[in-house]
């Protein structure tokens, strides 16, 4: 159960920040106080906003059954490795060689360091 609440939380945190990107991109712009009423109208920044409390909800869920040293890599790499495959796949952003590497370095390290957890559970 503590790695499902992980996971969920790792894809709440990349879902936020995809919707995030779209949130921003035009027609859409960052909120302005000289346009208040396009900031309601947004719905990828506020579906993206509540994906955030939920990814912080589910990290504090997960910190409660998990130790830090783990909890917290394993959302933050597998966080940086799905919004690289987001970013490529729906946003249709670069994805370069070294971005594969980058996130199969990342991967072994946090293997690394939750090895001993994972086993021990």
């Amino acid at each position: 159960m503590k790695w499902l609440i992980l996971i969920l939380g790792v894809l709440s945190n990349a879902s936020a920040s995809v919707l995030i990107k779209f949130a921003m991109t035009p027609p859409r712009k960052f909120p302005s106080l000289s346009a208040p009423m396009e900031m309601l109208t947004n719905w990828p920044l506020w579906l993206g906003l509540g994906l955030y409390g939920g990814a912080f909800l589910l990290f504090a869920a997960a910190l409660a059954r998990l130790p830090l040293n783990v909890a917290h890599p394993i959302l933050t790499a597998g966080s940086v490795g799905a919004v690289a495959l987001a970013s490529a796949l729906l946003i249709r952003e670069p994805f370069y060689w070294t971005t594969v590497v980058g996130i199969l370095l990342i991967v072994a390290g946090v293997a690394l360091i939750t090895f001993r957890v994972a086993s021990s559970s």
